[in-house]
């Protein structure tokens, strides 16, 4: 609780010089470790979700198959690193020999490192971790979930939208779930507040097949990604993608 008592009290108003600058040499410190640690990761597949559908339950099957296989393409999978569609990306890329990252946020309740990470990072502002889900990333697969993953949604849309990121993709998974999500999206076209061309920034879909293939097509050649036959990852050795040289 200590944390989030320090960020109300930050945002309460005009704090002392001292503590404010205080403040911004722990954000710093935080971006810094993210940096050092994450460095040399990869090309990342970020998959978002849900920490509340827990192992049986359709979406958590769904995430751990489609991360599996986008691993399978040389992708790291990077998650928020909890429980629920977290864990299950991780699984699914730890399964098939895959790398699996796990960017996780210091809560009171709730979120804990789950056991199939192969790097876990523990952040203690949100702000902080949305940079470093988004900074290694070259795609996006939105699972359903509530607040935050929402966030994370329309984040990343409004990102590669006003152009601060590069148009990577963006796939979501269920349609039936985000059905009155997607009608409301249409509310906003009709009204002007957003583009036809802002609603084919995303794919929504619930086959598999289709997901990874979006990932693929949109992502490996347009980006230049390389692939390498071998590359040491911790103690053992996979594929994986490098970035391509200038």
């Amino acid at each position: 609780m200590t944390n989030q008592k320090e960020e109300i009290k930050f945002l309460d108003g005009p704090q002392s010089r001292l503590k404010d600058f205080w403040f911004i040499i722990k954000i710093i410190s935080q971006f810094i470790k993210g940096f050092r640690t994450l460095h040399f990761v990869g090309p990342c597949i970020t998959v978002f979700g849900s920490a509340r559908f827990h192992d049986g339950h359709e979406y958590y099957e769904a995430a751990q198959s489609i991360a599996g296989k986008i691993a399978k393409l040389g992708f790291t999978i990077m998650t928020g690193g909890g429980p629920g569609i977290m864990e299950a990306a991780n699984r699914g890329a730890r399964e098939v020999g895959g790398r699996s990252i796990g960017c996780n946020i210091e809560l009171p309740y709730e979120q804990a490192p789950n056991p199939y990470v192969d790097l876990s990072l523990d952040i203690r502002y949100f702000f902080v971790r949305k940079v470093l889900l988004l900074k290694y990333s070259y795609g996006f697969v939105v699972f359903p979930g509530g607040f935050g993953t929402l966030d994370e949604l329309f984040e990343s849309l409004t990102l590669i939208q006003t152009n601060k990121i590069q148009k990577f993709p963006i796939a979501i998974y269920s349609k039936g779930f985000h059905q009155s999500l997607l009608e409301y999206i249409e509310v906003l076209f009709k009204n002007g507040t957003i583009s036809a061309e802002d609603r084919q920034l995303y794919l929504v879909s619930d086959n598999e097949e289709v997901i990874v293939e979006h990932i693929n097509n949109l992502s490996i050649i347009p980006f230049g990604l390389k692939f390498e036959q071998k590359a040491w990852w911790l103690l053992g050795e996979h594929k994986m993608f490098r970035r391509k040289q200038s």
